[in-house]
């Protein structure tokens, strides 16, 4: 069956991302970032099932590719040890087999991880160029969260505001304004150390 990679890629996607449902939100309720959740709550039966399937798969089309990238995250043992190299070669290919806004938008944040948040940022600047991404919130805070990882904690803490301020629901409302907090702080710690 021709499309029979594909499929198969797709159960191994949706194996790996819904390993993670456990540990999306703290005792609280709080929505968690991906590099924040407790990794012994996710589903490593889930995981090493989603690998599996991914590992008989030869041919890279767009369900195969994102499962690549969400396999990087789940094999890595902390948020630290994520092959960020790797997971920007998969959006760059991901990229060439399907262009869309969303793509260009995680390929810079990739980016940003794998070599310097300025790469990603440039990236970020040329994929928002178009208008494309207008309105996007996600958009807005991937650019707060390279910009904090640039080094300027206020810049950050306005832009992580203004994503909270388009935020499609209550929790990631509530998170963008939480990492706004923390840049604060991280500006005004900053501050007294100059």
């Amino acid at each position: 069956m021709p499309l029979q990679p594909e499929v198969s890629a797709l159960l191994a996607l949706f194996l790996l991302q819904h390993s993670r449902r456990d540990a999306r939100h703290d005792a609280d309720g709080k929505l968690l970032s991906l590099d924040r959740q407790d990794r012994s709550r996710w589903d490593h039966a889930a995981i090493a099932e989603g690998l599996d399937i991914l590992a008989g798969i030869r041919q890279d089309g767009p369900y195969a590719l994102q499962a690549r990238i969400a396999a990087c995250h789940a094999a890595a043992t902390s948020a630290s040890a994520t092959d960020w190299p790797a997971i920007a070669r998969c959006y760059d290919e991901l990229r060439r087999v399907q262009p869309t806004p969303v793509v260009e938008l995680n390929r810079a944040v990739s980016h940003g991880y794998a070599y310097r948040p300025a790469a990603g940022l440039e990236l970020l600047a040329r994929a928002r160029a178009g208008g494309a991404l207008d309105g996007y919130p996600l958009a807005v805070a991937a650019e707060a969260d390279l910009t904090a990882r640039h080094g300027d904690h206020g810049r950050a803490a306005v832009l992580f505001r203004q994503a909270a301020s388009a935020a499609h629901s209550e929790p990631e409302r509530r998170a963008l304004l939480d990492r706004a907090d923390e840049e604060d702080e991280n500006h005004v710690a900053n501050d007294r150390q100059h």
